[in-house]
């Protein structure tokens, strides 16, 4: 009879996944493989309608692309689901957290197509309490274990204050990348950009667009922000970070492709989502639907390479300026801070939305908007911004 070692033994039932969470998994299996089938007849369905002039006159195209990506999207999430399910049921911890990630992109992507049909609703809901379960579920089938977890949050502090005292902190330790692609460091560039990039924007128009005019180019109720290159600077620093050390013409050509594409994708959904057109460059050299053109695209390629080989490294000194120990509180609280403004700043926009449609307040939340950031407050914190309903593709 042969002997099993018991250290084995632990590790292996360590590793296998408790029953609650393979009922979980089995509900999945069931849930998704159902709906990704009641999705796929749907679409299906739809095609016919559309083929045969059903809904014509009735919704804009716009709205039926929007509506028919959101349940294509709705399908390969369910799908993803089961699959999970099945993973979970069969104990393979190993490649779960990657597929979680995937599925949490496509959840967010799913609520962005409900935000452009519906606005900011309670059906939204859901998409939160979806996500919150996928980031504890991502955080908890990682193949490393409760002790490893601990082990190495234990080393990796010891690490981060061998590297602030040695001024590497930040810096990828693997050598593929400048910059070590952590919430942390994302965050803080978010932020940093945010505030640089409404300075550079604002004193463009003041000397060129408009000179000697001053426009308020915020983005957010609150504060010097604008998210738009926030987002734009984490997206770039992703894209470019294993680019660092390349020729500046080839950073110069991906920083230009990606910063229009983000150009144009970002004016497409506050215009279809709330019915507001922040920039129009119809009528200028290369103008892609006036929401990009050639030469806000070669100003991206421009930011990129200087962003990379200029701002990055003396940003990454900036943010380390923040004392080790306390570097995840002062994080955490203010990106706790930076996520209520733009929390409310899309609330805003949506009841602003709702006025102009000729829709009176109805509810506790609307008439809290209406008296705080009513139309006059609205008009003139986002100066730069006009709003027609019309524009959107809202089906309601």
């Amino acid at each position: 009879m042969t002997e099993h070692d018991p250290a084995i033994t632990s590790e292996t039932a360590r590793r296998r996944i408790p029953l609650p969470l393979k009922v979980f998994g089995m509900l999945c299996v069931v849930s998704g493989a159902a709906i990704a089938s009641v999705l796929a007849l749907v679409i299906v369905g739809m095609a016919l309608i559309v083929r045969e002039g059903g809904l014509a006159g009735e919704l804009s195209t716009a709205t039926l692309v929007i509506f028919a990506a959101q349940t294509a999207l709705m399908t390969v999430l369910a799908a993803l689901f089961a699959v999970l399910g099945v993973r979970l049921l069969r104990d393979k911890r190993r490649g779960a957290a990657q597929l979680t990630e995937v599925m949490i992109v496509i959840l967010i992507l799913v609520a962005l197509c409900d935000m452009m049909l519906g606005g900011l609703t309670l059906d939204l809901v859901p998409y939160g309490v979806v996500l919150v379960v996928l980031i504890a579920l991502q955080s908890y089938v990682d193949p490393s274990l409760a002790e490893e977890r601990e082990l190495q949050r234990k080393l990796r502090d010891m690490e981060t204050r061998e590297q602030a005292e040695d001024g590497t902190l930040g810096r990828d330790e693997t050598g593929k990348g400048f910059i070590a692609l952590n919430f942390f460091n994302l965050f803080w560039i978010f932020v940093v950009c945010c505030v640089l990039g409404l300075a550079i924007e604002t004193a463009y128009h003041f000397a060129v667009v408009d000179p000697g005019h001053y426009q308020d180019r915020a983005g957010l109720l609150f504060g010097p922000f604008s998210p738009i290159y926030g987002f734009g600077a984490v997206l770039m620093t992703v894209a470019l970070n294993r680019f660092h050390d390349k020729n500046v013409v080839l950073i110069f050509l991906v920083s230009a492709v990606i910063g229009g594409a983000f150009e144009y994708l970002t004016s497409w959904f506050m215009q279809f989502a709330f019915g507001i057109v922040a920039w129009d460059y119809s009528g200028t050299f290369l103008s892609i639907d006036g929401r990009t053109n050639g030469m806000f695209m070669a100003m991206w390629g421009v930011l990129g390479v200087v962003w990379i080989k200029l701002l990055l490294p003396w940003m990454l000194k900036i943010v380390n300026l923040i004392p080790w120990n306390w570097r995840y509180a002062v994080t955490t609280v203010c990106a706790a801070l930076m996520i209520a403004d733009g929390g409310l700043t899309l609330l805003a926009l949506d009841c602003w939305y709702q006025r102009e449609a000729g829709r009176a307040p109805d509810n506790a939340i609307e008439e809290f908007c209406a008296d705080h950031f009513d139309n006059a407050y609205m008009t003139q914190r986002f100066q730069s911004m006009s709003i027609d309903p019309g524009n959107a593709t809202r089906a309601s």
